[in-house]
């Protein structure tokens, strides 16, 4: 659970800088890709996990 908490976190903190970025802030439409690329890898992480647990045999996920 803990990537997944940690792709939560990632989506929540991201968006402050995407309502700057509709607005027309170009500097935080480089933190917003900055951010979603990391999005991306955290939700990687959660389906390794998911994938893990799954080909161990295992009916919980690990915390």
């Amino acid at each position: 659970m803990e990537a997944f908490d940690r792709l939560k976190s990632l989506v929540a903190d991201v968006e402050p800088d995407l309502m700057k970025w509709a607005g027309g802030n170009k500097a935080a439409g480089v933190r917003v890709r900055k951010t979603m690329q990391e999005i991306k890898d955290a939700a990687q992480d959660v389906r390794v996990a998911i994938l893990g647990n799954r080909d161990a045999g295992d009916d919980k996920p690990n915390e």
